[in-house]
This record gives C-alpha cells, sequence and structure tokens, in this order.
C-alpha cells in the first residue's frame, strides 16, 4: 500500500508579530516552523533564540515583520529560572550531562543576594560551551557534541537587576531581568561555583522581551484554533507594535513624498520643532506605517528599510 499524500498547504503573505508562549522542549526554530505551518506564512523568522529547555516569550516576525525582527534582538528580556545546587553539567542545565557533584552547604538569603549583586551591572560573562555562538563560522555547541575542545568566549552583558524569589536547600528560584545576548544559564553557573557546590538550570521561562511587557503570549494550541477559526486578527500585532515611539518617533508624510521614498528618492518634509536626525518610522496620511527612514542633520530623509506596500497607488494621494 502506497503512503496518503498529505494535503498541500497553500501559504500566504502574511504581515505581523505573534507572540509565542513556547513550550519547553522545540528549539525556537522548529517553533517557529509549527507557528508558520498553522498561520499559513509564507515567510516567518524570530528574534533572538530560546534554549529548548526553556519557555515564554518568543516573538515572531511574519512577512514585512521579518524586516525589523534585527531591532528587537538587542531589547531587554525578563526570565524566571529555577537552578538545583549539587551538581554541574556540560550544558549548565538539566539537559546535560552530569560532570561534577558536590555536597551542597546550606547558604542563608543574605548570601545569595550578595553573589547575584556581584552579577548585577555591567558584568563580563563566560558563555556556555553548549550554545549558538559561532566560532570559525560554526555554532559552539557542534563542536562540543564533536567532542572537541570549546573555548567559550568571554562577553560584557548587562544585567539589570537578580530577585530572590525562592531559596531552599536544595536549589533557588530567580528573576532576571537583563539585555542582549546575556545567558542566564550562565548566571546559575557562576552562582553555583561561588556557592562551593556548583548548580544547574532546572526550568527557565522567558516572562517578556521588550517593548512587549504589557502583551499577551499564546501557546501553538491557541494559534492553531484561532488560525482554524479564521481569527488570526486577535493575535496579529502590528509592525509598529515593535518600534516605540521613544525609539522610533513617528513622521507624517503626505502621498508625494511616500511616493517619491517608494522610488528611492531623498524628500525633505516639514519637520517638527522636536523632529530630531536620527532614525524614525514614516507614516503615511492615513496612519499606514510605511518604513523605516534616517532624518539627517541637514533635514533631508533617507529610507532604512521600506515595506513592500510603500508603492501602493492608494498611500501616493
Amino acid at each position: 500500500m502506497g503512503h496518503e499524500k498529505r494535503p498541500r498547504v497553500t501559504l500566504r503573505p502574511l504581515h505581523g508579530i505573534v507572540l509565542l508562549d513556547k513550550a519547553s522542549g522545540p528549539s525556537s526554530n522548529t517553533a517557529l516552523q509549527q507557528v508558520r505551518f498553522a498561520v499559513r506564512a509564507e515567510k516567518g523568522g524570530h528574534t533572538g533564540a530560546l534554549d529548548p529547555l526553556a519557555s515564554g516569550m518568543l516573538p515572531l516576525c511574519f512577512g514585512e515583520a521579518s524586516k525589523v525582527a534585527g531591532y528587537l534582538l538587542g531589547n531587554n528580556k525578563t526570565y524566571e529560572v529555577t537552578a538545583k545546587l549539587g551538581q554541574v553539567t556540560d550544558t549548565d542545565d538539566s539537559e546535560g550531562e552530569v560532570i561534577r557533584e558536590r555536597p551542597v552547604v546550606p547558604s542563608d538569603r543574605a548570601t545569595l543576594e550578595r553573589l547575584c549583586l556581584n552579577l548585577t551591572g555591567e558584568i563580563e560573562q563566560r558563555a556556555p560551551i553548549y550554545s549558538a555562538l559561532k566560532q570559525g563560522g560554526e555554532p559552539l555547541y557542534a563542536k562540543a557534541r564533536r567532542g572537541e575542545s570549546v573555548e567559550a568566549p568571554v562577553r560584557t552583558v548587562q544585567v539589570h537587576d537578580i530577585e530572590i524569589l525562592e531559596l531552599t536547600d536544595a536549589g533557588f528560584r530567580l528573576r532576571v531581568s537583563c539585555g542582549s545576548g546575556t545567558y542566564i544559564r550562565s548566571i546559575v553557573r557562576d552562582l553555583g561555583e561561588e556557592l562551593g557546590c556548583g548548580a544547574h538550570v532546572t526550568q527557565l521561562r522567558r516572562l517578556h522581551v521588550e517593548p512587549f511587557e504589557q502583551r499577551r503570549m499564546w501557546t501553538l494550541e491557541e494559534i492553531r484554533e484561532l488560525a482554524e477559526a479564521d481569527r488570526l486578527e486577535e493575535i496579529l500585532l502590528p509592525i509598529e507594535e515593535a518600534l516605540p515611539a521613544e525609539q522610533w518617533p513617528r513622521l507624517k508624510l503626505n502621498g508625494q513624498q511616500v511616493e517619491a521614498l517608494s522610488h528611492g528618492k531623498r524628500i525633505t518634509p516639514e519637520l517638527g520643532a522636536t523632529q530630531a536626525a536620527g532614525p524614525h518610522l514614516a507614516l503615511a496620511v492615513d496612519g499606514t506605517a510605511v518604513g523605516l527612514v534616517e532624518v539627517r542633520e541637514d533635514g533631508t530623509v533617507a529610507a532604512k528599510r521600506l515595506f513592500s506596500w510603500v508603492s501602493r497607488s492608494d498611500l501616493h494621494q
């Protein structure tokens, strides 16, 4: 008997951002493809990987929203992490092999608070050897899995705050707010070493990514249900939500100016008194976001990344 052919899924252009509540288990790319298949989007990308073990907010950018994904990578994030004391693993989390065990000396909250304070601010952090950082064009985890000797790089990262949520003889739970490129596994590993017994991550959840602190996340199952019910508008955020006005001031353009930008020309719009040089989000008269532009010191405006619909004739009127 031959295999039944799976029905061919017709993909479509879909533009916007979905805040996935990733489950623990799948890689970020697997999670992205699952959602992309569910919403039948032609094109999609994520904005900074979560470890397979980790759950929580993973912003997914579909269609033209992929043009702003890079600007989300550097944003601040908040995590909740649970750690086990007494064991060090090769991955710094519970998915790895235990490489060292030491007896746990019970610690008090004041000691842990002092150690957390030492890891707050601008710090030098050694990445886990099982990480997606590349060395010689290849992720470190690929080298580590082959048994090659890996020297993980030390990088400067920003840790804004570490709050102790729970401390027991077996481990601890923290809430960590940090900048881009910070490894929570490294924070837990370093705290374990300072406590003299080692530690590794058993649970990790990303609570939010700026600027989506107040926005709801959606599980894969919820997204599938809404997609089947043709109710994606409930979860698909417009591109401009990824670009807060404090960082991307709005620049209103008339139809002629939008048309000129669509043809690659520089324009000289009338700038408000508070309109300083720098990056802006350009809007058409009806409020449609048409692209990312740069206001120059001389008052001219040049396109950085325009959205595909900038050439629409109704926006040129």
